[in-house]
C-alpha cells in the first residue's frame, strides 16, 4: 500500500498520518507503484538501483544516511526497544507492516524466514506496526495478530507514527537494510525482489565480516500469505469507507454517517461493488444496522479478501457467501467453508474466495446473517 501516493492525492503531508486518530491513515495497493515507475522511488533508491556490478563481483551498496533511531514508539511488544549497544555492529533489518494489510502478509514468511536464518549470523529484525485502520491502533488487536502470525522478533507499535515520520516512510510494507555501523544501505517498498533483499542482507553481514553462505531461504507461503497471480490479477484495492470509495454502483448514492437502506443494481460492471440493506458508510468503513444485509463485487482475480470486523459490542457476526450465485466449493478462501458459511469474529483481513479452476470476470457476494458487521477494505491476489 502506497501512503504516500494517498496522502499526495489528498492533497495532505504524510507528517500529518499521525493525527488521524479515528479515520484511515491508508494508502493505494502497491501495484501502483508498478505504475508510477521512477518516479515514486525516492532518490536514494534511485541510487541504490543504479550501482553496476564490476569484476564480477557484488557492487558496493551506496550509503544512504544514518538510520534514524527508533524513538517514538507507543509500546514495544515481544521484548524492549533495541537499545543502542545492543544494536552496535549488527546488521539490521527495518521492516513498517500494519496486520490486515495484504502486502504486508504476503512478505510476512520471508522476514520471518530472514530473521530464523541470519538471527544467530547478526541480523536484528525490527518490526514497526504503522496503522492504517482504527482498530489496528488497539494494542491488544496487535498483540493477537504477532501470536496469530508467528511473528517472535521485537515490534513496535508505531500509532503516533513517530518512527514512521523519522525514516520519511511513506509505504507498506517497507524495508530498510542497515549495516554495522548504522548507515543505511538499501530500501524495498511493495512486495516481491525478495531474493534481492536476502542478497543485501548476506552482503551487509559479510562486510561486517560474517561469513554467510549463499542461496536464499525456503519460504513455504501458504493461504492468505501466498504470492498474487499477477497474471490473472485485474481487479484493485477498493475501500469502503467513503474517504477512499470508489466504483460504488448501489441506489442511492453514498451517503456520509448516516443510515440508509441501499439497493443493488440489476448488473454490475467489472470491479464496481455495491451494498444492500440498512448501512452507515463511515470515513473508514461502513456498518450494517439492519439484521441482514449484503455486499456483491464483480471481480477478476484468483484471491478475493475483505477485511472486516464484528459488531461493535465484540458479537461475532455469521455470514455466507456466494460465487456468480453459488456455494464457492473448492473456490473458497482459508476463511470460508466449502457451503460458504463463515463467521466474523475479529477485526482483520479474511480471504473469502481463492480460485482453483480458469480465472473469470465472477461476482462475489458475502450476505451477512447478523446486524452490526464492518466492512473496510477489499484487496485481490
Amino acid at each position: 500500500m502506497l501512503a504516500g501516493v494517498a496522502a499526495i492525492a489528498l492533497g495532505l503531508d504524510t507528517g500529518a498520518l499521525a493525527n488521524l486518530s479515528v479515520a484511515s491513515t491508508g494508502g493505494l495497493e502497491q501495484r501502483l507503484l508498478a505504475k508510477l515507475g521512477g518516479e515514486a522511488r525516492t532518490n536514494s533508491e534511485r541510487a541504490a538501483l543504479t550501482v553496476t556490478r564490476t569484476n564480477g563481483e557484488a557492487p558496493r551498496l551506496p550509503e544512504l544516511g544514518i538510520a534514524p533511531p527508533l524513538d517514538g514508539a507507543t509500546q514495544w511488544l515481544n521484548g524492549n526497544r533495541p537499545s543502542n549497544a545492543s544494536l552496535s555492529g549488527k546488521v539490521v533489518l527495518v521492516d513498517f507492516w500494519t496486520y490486515s494489510c495484504i502486502n504486508c502478509l504476503r512478505t510476512l514468511p520471508y522476514v520471518k524466514a530472514w530473521a530464523k536464518k541470519y538471527g544467530p549470523q547478526g541480523l536484528v529484525v525490527v518490526g514497526v506496526h504503522a496503522p492504517e485502520f482504527a482498530f489496528e491502533r488497539d494494542v491488544d488487536n496487535v498483540r493477537k495478530a504477532l501470536k496469530d502470525l508467528g511473528i517472535d522478533y521485537v515490534v513496535a507499535v508505531d500509532n503516533d507514527f513517530a518512527i514512521w515520520r523519522a525514516y520519511r516512510n511513506q509505504y507498506w510494507p517497507a524495508h530498510y537494510f542497515i549495516d554495522s555501523k548504522g548507515q543505511i544501505r538499501h530500501q524495498h517498498f511493495g512486495e516481491g525482489n525478495h531474493a534481492e533483499s536476502e542478497h543485501v542482507i548476506q552482503q551487509l553481514l559479510r562486510e561486517s565480516g560474517v561469513s554467510v553462505a549463499g542461496g536464499v531461504a525456503e519460504v513455504p507461503a501458504q493461504g492468505v500469505q501466498a504470492a498474487a497471480d499477477e497474471v490473472a490479477l485485474h481487479s484493485a484495492e477498493t475501500y469502503i469507507g467513503y474517504e477512499r470509495a470508489s466504483n460504488f454502483a448501489s441506489r442511492p448514492a453514498a451517503a456520509r454517517d448516516t443510515a440508509t437502506e441501499y439497493t443493488l443494481p440489476r448488473d454490475l460492471r467489472l470491479n464496481d461493488w455495491g451494498l444492500a440493506g440498512r448501512w452507515t458508510i463511515g470515513r473508514e468503513r461502513a456498518v450494517l444496522d439492519s439484521s441482514r444485509g449484503r455486499i456483491v463485487y464483480r471481480f477478476h482475480s484468483r484471491d478475493l479478501h475483505l477485511v472486516l470486523g464484528p459488531s461493535s459490542d465484540g458479537r461475532p457476526v455469521r455470514f455466507r457467501v456466494l460465487v456468480d450465485g453459488k456455494e464457492p466449493g473448492e473456490a473458497q478462501g482459508s476463511d470460508v467453508s466449502a457451503d460458504g458459511t463463515g463467521v466474523v469474529t475479529e477485526q482483520r483481513l479474511y480471504q473469502l474466495v481463492r480460485q482453483t479452476g480458469q480465472i473469470a470476470d465472477r461476482t462475489f457476494s458475502i450476505e451477512f446473517l447478523d446486524s452490526g458487521a464492518t466492512a473496510y477494505l477489499f484487496t485481490f491476489g
